[in-house]
C-alpha cells in the first residue's frame, strides 16, 4: 500500500494552536474565545475523520489507520504545559472531549460500527454507567455511539439535556465535533480571517 498523499496531523499543527491560545486573552464566556477552543477541537476531529474516511476508501489499511490515530492521540493528549491555570484547564477540557473521538475511531477501524443500539441509546446508557461510577463502561458506550456516527448515524445533541454534566457530556461534545467533521471534513484554518 502506498503512503497516504498527505500527513493527517502534526505536532507542529497542535503546537500552533496552543501558541495561539497562549498569546490570546481567553475568556470562555466570550464568543471568540469559545470559538477558538472549538476550532482547535474541530481541527483534531477533522484529522480523525480524514483517517477513518481514508480507511473506508481503502486508501490506508487497518494497521496504518490505527498507527495514524495513535500518533495524533499521543500529540493531542500529551500533557500541556501552560503557566495560566485557566487556559490549562480549558485545554484539558478539549483533550477530555477528544478522548472519545480517538477511542471511537480506533474501535471503528478495528471492529466496525457498534450494532446493538442507536447513538442516543448508547449515550443515555453511558450516562447511567457514569452515575454508577463505572467510567470504563461509560467511555466504551460513548465510543460505541461514536462508531455509529462515523458510520453515518446522526447524533441529536438534545440527548445531553437528560444527562448530568460530567465526563459523558464532555465526550459527547467531542462526538459532536466528530459528527461535523464526518459531514464536512474541511480543514479549520489556523489563521483568523476576520
Amino acid at each position: 500500500m502506498s503512503a497516504p498523499p498527505e500527513e493527517f496531523y502534526s505536532d507542529e499543527r497542535w503546537q500552533n494552536w496552543l501558541d495561539r491560545i497562549r498569546d490570546e486573552e481567553i475568556d470562555p464566556e466570550n464568543e471568540d474565545s469559545a470559538r477558538l477552543l472549538l476550532n482547535l477541537q474541530d481541527d483534531v476531529a477533522i484529522a480523525v475523520a480524514k483517517i477513518v474516511t481514508a480507511y473506508d476508501d481503502d486508501a490506508v489499511g487497518e494497521e496504518e489507520a490505527l498507527e495514524e490515530l495513535t500518533d495524533i492521540r499521543e500529540i493531542v493528549l500529551a500533557e500541556v504545559d501552560f503557566e495560566d491555570d485557566e487556559k490549562a484547564m480549558l485545554i484539558d477540557g478539549v483533550q477530555t472531549s477528544l478522548v472519545c473521538v480517538f477511542y471511537a475511531a480506533e474501535e471503528y477501524v478495528a471492529q466496525g460500527p457498534a450494532d446493538e443500539a442507536g447513538v442516543e441509546e448508547y449515550v443515555l446508557e453511558a450516562g447511567r454507567a457514569e452515575e454508577a461510577e463505572d467510567i470504563d463502561s461509560a467511555l466504551g458506550l460513548v465510543a460505541a455511539a461514536g462508531t455509529r456516527i462515523i458510520d453515518g448515524d446522526e447524533l441529536d445533541m438534545s440527548v445531553t439535556e437528560d444527562l448530568e454534566y460530567g465526563l459523558v457530556t464532555e465526550w459527547v461534545n467531542g462526538l459532536d465535533s466528530l459528527q461535523s467533521a464526518m459531514s464536512d471534513p474541511e480543514v479549520v484554518e489556523e489563521e483568523d480571517d476576520d
